[in-house]
Order: C-alpha cells, then structure tokens, then sequence
C-alpha cells in the first residue's frame, strides 16, 4: 500500500505531502490540483521506460503535453520536479525529474528493477484506473482476452465491465462486500443487489454473440409479476452504464489492489450516490486502496455513514474511521505565485468531521439562505 505520497513542482503542486490509507478522498471547487495528484501517479504508470529513468508524458492513461506543461509554473529555482512514494511505511519510491521545456519525455536519474517497483499494485496488474469520462451506452461490447481474462482490468474508461461482468458472472464476492439483499454472492447477484439501490429492480443481462468476441448487454426492471421486456442500454440513459464499471470494480477488489476512480458520482441520483459511497467505503475496509476524486457531498455522506455503522454495530460492517483519509484542496494566490494547498480533515467514530473549509459542504446552506 502506498502510504505516502511526496509531490514537489509538478503543475500547481508546489510542493504537497499526502499520507495515505485504504480509502482517500479528494475533493475540492474544479481547478484546485486534485486531478494533478492523480496524474502523478499515472505518469509513472503509464511510463514504459520507467526502469531506464523516462517518464512519458503523452500515453494511454493522461496526456500533460511537454516539460513546460508539467513543471511548476513560478518554480524561478533549478528544482527538479520530485514524486516520492513510501510503500507500507518503510520503503521509498523516489525520482526526481530533470526539467526540459519542449520535450514529451523527462530523465530522471533514480532508477528501480522491475522487482523492486512490483513492490507497489501501482506497477502491477493488481491496478485500475477509472476516469471521469466513461464508456457511453452501447449496443453491443468487444471482448478483451488481454484486460478482462488476464489482467482483470475492465479499462480506464469502464468499456469492458459488460465482459468482466460476462467472464466473471459466477466467481463469489467476499462476504465482506456482499449486499444483504442480493440473492446469492455472485458478482452477477451482487452487481444486480448494488445497481438496484441506483436503479431500482435492475437486472442486468450478458450473453455472448455467437461467432463474434462481442458482447450483448440489456436491462430488465422487476415487476410484481417478474420482470419486464429487456431495454438497450441507450434507452435507459447514462446511469447505469456509468456506474456499471465502478461497481463491478469495486466488488472485485481484492486485498491490496490499487483502484483510482474520477467521479464515481456522475449522472447518479443523490440517493444512489450515498449507496455507492458505502459500497467504496467496504472495498476500502476489506483491503482494497483507494484514491476517489469526488464532488459529491453524498458519496462523502455515505462514507461517514459506513463508518459509524462500522463503531457502533457487533458485526463490524462499514469502516473504521483509522482507514479512512479525507483531503480538501485549495489554491493560494500571493503576489507573486498561486499553488495548491490542502487540509486534512479527520473523521471520528460517529462519522463527524473536525474541520469544515470553505465551500467544502456548504453550498446547500448558502442556496437555502438566499431563499429567505
């Protein structure tokens, strides 16, 4: 697990430290360096020649553009751009990152094996990324032997969670995660359970066109009598296919895997988005790392739900409130520089939070009173 991260001259992060634990959220008004930290990470990730000291600025996880991009815009020193990761508090990850204006690639001198970076999921398969623009409804979906059946992965855009939901129908889902109404612990009856909070009675459909490595998904919706006619995932709109790949993602998390997910919230009902809010909260618990940049209030309410159910009930479920790391970005201007500063703000055992920034959880208030 990554349980710090060090960020020094990279875009408006002048210089940020970040410890971390098994769920993080960041959040913050747009703009703020929440994003930034994020590319950090997948910079390295998506870095081929990382082993011989070259970040790729432009692949297939986040495209800066050149150095002038990446570095500091007020940095007036010679300072290197610096990421440093310590992994399970012992051991760091560290490279600092020669500056040069016009390329797409930055040398760095620090240098690991491939052993050596496999110490963390981030350089691993054991990884998923989901960004904030997903997958749109489709009428059919490829199949991908290499991200779903070796890798496990369901894409940075979500596109393949209709064959990894496919593919892995049948495998159990730890009981830790598992919903109390769903008919069984399968990730098919467990995905279903968890949809129906967002999108009430859903049931999703997979089957594989035969002769084609394509996909056929639909949606049905329980009635009294059973259930009704299968519906084309563009007639039922952007919800369900938005949110499809983040849970698939989350119940299949195992112990130690790296999940980053952007806006796990869009186009999901305020009701839905405090559901999946616990559902992050017990993928966390259960062992998973996750890094969540959200907007959502619910998500964040749903979270400080799960972890006062976690402290007050027998069974334990949710989140303790030691595993659980809340990060409020913002940016401070002087007269000469503007960078990105955070506040760390703690949770207790009823799920209450030391600290309320600015424009942190309190716009509703601000709306409300205008209307007075």
């Amino acid at each position: 697990m990554i349980t710090n991260l060090n960020i020094k001259n990279f875009k408006s992060l002048k210089e940020i430290n970040l410890p971390l634990k098994n769920l993080n959220l960041l959040m913050g008004l747009n703009g703020m360096g929440k994003s930034s930290v994020f590319q950090t990470l997948l910079l390295l990730k998506q870095s081929r020649d990382l082993g011989r000291g070259t970040i790729n600025l432009n692949e297939w996880c986040v495209q800066i553009g050149r150095g002038k991009d990446a570095m500091y815009q007020f940095n007036n020193t010679a300072d290197d751009i610096v990421f440093d990761l310590t992994i399970n508090n012992d051991k760091h990850l560290k490279w600092n990152i020669e500056y040069e204006p016009d390329t797409q690639h930055l040398e760095t001198k620090d240098k690991y094996s491939n052993t050596e970076l496999e110490e963390c999921s981030l350089f691993t398969a054991n990884f998923q990324y989901l960004k904030a623009e997903r997958s749109a409804p489709q009428d059919d979906y490829k199949m991908s032997s290499l991200e779903v059946l070796k890798d496990k992965q369901v894409g940075i855009d979500g596109y393949y969670a209709v064959h990894y939901l496919f593919a892995y129908a049948d495998d159990e889902v730890p009981k830790e995660l598992c919903h109390p109404k769903a008919k069984s612990n399968t990730l098919k009856h467990q995905v279903d359970a968890w949809m129906s909070e967002i999108s009430p009675g859903a049931k999703l459909n997979t089957d594989e066109i035969k002769n084609t490595d394509k996909i056929l998904f639909d949606i049905q919706f329980e009635t009294e009598n059973g259930f009704t006619n299968s519906f084309k995932p563009k007639n039922v709109g952007f919800g369900i296919t938005y949110v499809l790949p983040v849970i698939v993602s989350l119940l299949s998390a195992n112990k130690g895997r790296l999940i980053l997910i952007e806006n796990p919230e869009s186009h999901i009902h305020p009701k839905g988005q405090s559901q999946l809010g616990k559902l992050i909260a017990l993928s966390a618990s259960y062992g998973a790392q996750l890094m969540v940049e959200t907007h959502s209030d619910h998500i964040l309410n749903g979270i400080r739900v799960a972890v006062n159910e976690f402290h007050k009930a027998e069974d334990n479920l949710g989140i303790s409130k030691d595993e659980v790391n809340i990060v409020y970005f913002e940016k401070v201007t002087t007269p000469t520089e503007q960078y990105t500063t955070k506040t760390q703000i703690r949770i207790d055992q009823k799920g209450e939070l030391d600290e309320y920034p600015k424009d942190f959880l309190d716009e509703w208030s601000n709306q409300l009173l205008k209307l007075l």
